[in-house]
């Protein structure tokens, strides 16, 4: 007799402190949280700390944070500098806005935080002197950044010139003793001693590391960089514009529909509301709902948004590709087992049309308390939405 328990695959769960990220809209939750689930009880054995003695070296990380967090690229530079340092060395972070992450889980031994910096701010001239500042502190053998668009490898360059410093950029391949980069359209390999600034190209390094650092944060008036030079440049702001108008490719907030959405008015104003760029599934535009240029897949567009909520989607392997580069995504489906369910860092098991309701509910009750917020605007062309 078979006395072997089948288990349900569409059961409700409840997010805990386990992390279980399955939940399930107006049920009860039936996870047994009693025992300490397997892979917490993995997660819980605590890395060793790397072996430092007698310091006389600093390999120095600079990276811009972004909401108090710093992204794949810029962990990716601080884990090239830790699993290059040897126990003669510290790993010191210069981190130009807030961070709330744990620095010595990142495999820093010193932190340096700016919080006056704002990344979108452009002030080219002021990072400059903050990092120059803080190099001359700590004397650095080696600067290592993320080669990127967005300040780090713009700022890695003004201070390799600055400084008259040996530099390699869109570094891929880094150890101990050399750097390796693509030369004439990836048609050529070049390769050099270790210079002292490297800006490292996404994916050059893994991240996890198998020890963590000390963490140690320094007193904000660690440096003291000079405030009295004039800059050349003036910063314009940023321009506001309708989420809409945004290209997927570019935009860090989507909303996407896919056949399970069927109130598309209602969804327009979900992202109205969110101010969220919107998105679709291939069968949701092939059935006239959205126009071509918002399908999201290998035959639409790769997105790499921060955050990327799928509505009705099942998540098929096109669009899971076209997604493969999003930070966070979250999966509203009826069915939990669906394949976007595997790839969604939280998924709701629930109606969409349910679930859209709610949100825009949501959001003009927070909109109500904080005491002014226009109401979510009902206009569905405003979010993108095709006739």
């Amino acid at each position: 007799m078979n006395t072997l328990k089948r288990i349900d695959p569409r059961r409700p769960f409840v997010i805990t402190a386990a992390g279980l990220k399955r939940i399930t809209l107006g049920e009860a939750g039936s996870a047994d949280t009693s025992a300490e689930p397997w892979h917490t009880q993995h997660a819980s054995a605590a890395k060793p700390r790397r072996v430092i003695s007698h310091p006389d070296h600093v390999l120095l990380v600079v990276a811009h944070a972004e909401r108090g967090a710093l992204d794949d690229h810029a962990c990716q530079a601080i884990a090239a500098a830790a699993l290059l340092a040897d126990a003669q060395t510290e790993v010191a972070l210069l981190v130009f806005g807030e961070l709330k992450d744990d620095a010595g889980a990142l495999g820093v031994d010193k932190l340096i935080e700016l919080p006056g910096f704002e990344r979108r701010t452009f002030a080219p001239e002021s990072a400059l002197r903050a990092l120059q500042a803080c190099a001359a502190a700590l004397a650095p053998k080696h600067v290592f950044l993320p080669d990127n668009a967005s300040g780090d490898g713009d700022l890695g360059r003004r201070y390799a010139a600055a400084a008259g410093a040996s530099v390699a950029t869109h570094v891929v391949e880094i150890d101990a003793t050399h750097v390796g980069v693509y030369e004439q359209a990836k048609r050529a390999w070049a390769a050099r001693s270790l210079p002292d600034v490297i800006l490292l190209a996404p994916n050059a390094v893994e991240a996890k590391l198998p020890f963590v650092g000390a963490g140690e944060r320094l007193a904000g008036d660690f440096i003291r960089p000079a405030t009295d030079l004039a800059s050349p440049y003036k910063d314009l702001g940023l321009e506001s514009i309708d989420a809409a108008q945004v290209a997927l490719e570019e935009a860090d907030f989507i909303v996407s529909a896919g056949n399970g959405v069927t109130d598309i008015a209602a969804f327009g104003r979900l992202a109205g509301a969110f101010g969220a760029a919107i998105g679709a599934s291939r069968v949701a535009v092939d059935n006239g709902h959205f126009t071509r240029d918002k399908q999201v897949g290998a035959t639409g567009k790769t997105v790499e948004a921060s955050v990327y909520i799928a509505f009705g989607i099942s998540g098929a392997v096109q669009h899971l590709q076209g997604i493969k580069d999003c930070r966070h995504v979250i999966a509203v489906n009826l069915d939990g087992s669906a394949p976007i369910a595997k790839r969604a860092n939280l998924t709701v098991v629930g109606d969409a049309q349910g679930t859209i309701a709610a949100l825009i509910e949501q959001v003009q009750a927070a909109r109500a308390e904080r005491g002014g917020a226009s109401a979510v605007r009902d206009e569905t062309h405003s979010a993108g939405v095709a006739a």
